[in-house]
């Protein structure tokens, strides 16, 4: 049985890192580097590292940057933002990359995701899906940083994004994200049983009973979170000791 992972992720924007609450009002939190060498010492699964602004502007993603943040970095890193071709995903692995994270590209050209797993293997393609809550309880896939609306259901993608090759899925809610009270069960569960690859809960952990429940009641097979590891005393480890005493199989 494959062990639950407990993954910080860090959105870098502008030279520092930054955190914010349903995807705005960004709030600097401080050095990349500074952040990955405290989660080295804290027994981390697997980090999640965003490029927030790549996609927005047009750019590749900072190969330089992942380069150095790789050399530090002595767990599995995940890197996302800009990405949109072969060429991109091949000089991130090459830099130190150990999966990335594919969120625009996932719509504008899905058979992009499908070409990655084939070449580089569906172990390293992480689909990226950002969704927002209608207030008629319809949920839909958000691109763009969370910035633009795609009219396609997210259990609909995410089967998608699985027969393209994709071997996870990390699905954040942008409604919860940042907000500390909790994942959206809901479309974590919807999700997780429409699909048989591994999907990460992202988006609203404010405490360890919000990753158990994400795990227990949402089906995730890992959770991802940010705020609550860098503006409480909660941590990745105290985070597995909770989860593995209440029966999550975890890696301490």
């Amino acid at each position: 049985m494959l062990k639950v992972r407990v993954m910080p992720t860090l959105l870098y924007k502008d030279l520092t890192l930054v955190k914010g609450i349903r995807f705005d009002s960004w709030r600097r939190v401080g050095s990349v580097i500074q952040a990955i060498k405290v989660y080295n010492m804290r027994e981390v699964d697997e980090l999640v590292f965003f490029d927030i602004t790549a996609t927005l502007s047009g750019r590749d993603p900072d190969f330089a940057l992942v380069d150095d943040i790789a050399d530090e970095c002595f767990m599995p890193l995940t890197v996302g933002g800009g990405i949109r071709s072969e060429e991109a995903v091949s000089r991130l692995l090459e830099v130190g990359a150990d999966k990335v994270a594919v969120n625009t590209a996932t719509v504008e050209n899905p058979d992009l995701v499908h070409t990655l797993a084939t070449r580089f293997g569906s172990q390293c393609i992480v689909a990226s899906i950002d969704v927002r809550r209608h207030p008629d309880g319809r949920h839909e896939v958000f691109t763009h940083s969370g910035t633009r609306a795609r009219g396609i259901e997210p259990v609909e993608h995410a089967r998608r994004m699985e027969a393209m090759g994709a071997g996870e899925i990390l699905l954040t809610s942008i409604d919860h994200d940042g907000t500390m009270e909790g994942y959206d069960i809901g479309i974590t569960r919807r999700v997780a049983s429409a699909v048989s690859i591994p999907v990460i809960a992202s988006g609203g952990a404010g405490s360890y009973a919000h990753m158990l429940e994400a795990l227990r009641d949402g089906g995730a097979s890992a959770v991802a979170a940010a705020s609550i590891f860098h503006f409480t005393e909660q941590t990745p480890l105290e985070a597995k000791r909770y989860l593995g005493e209440h029966g999550i199989n975890v890696r301490l």
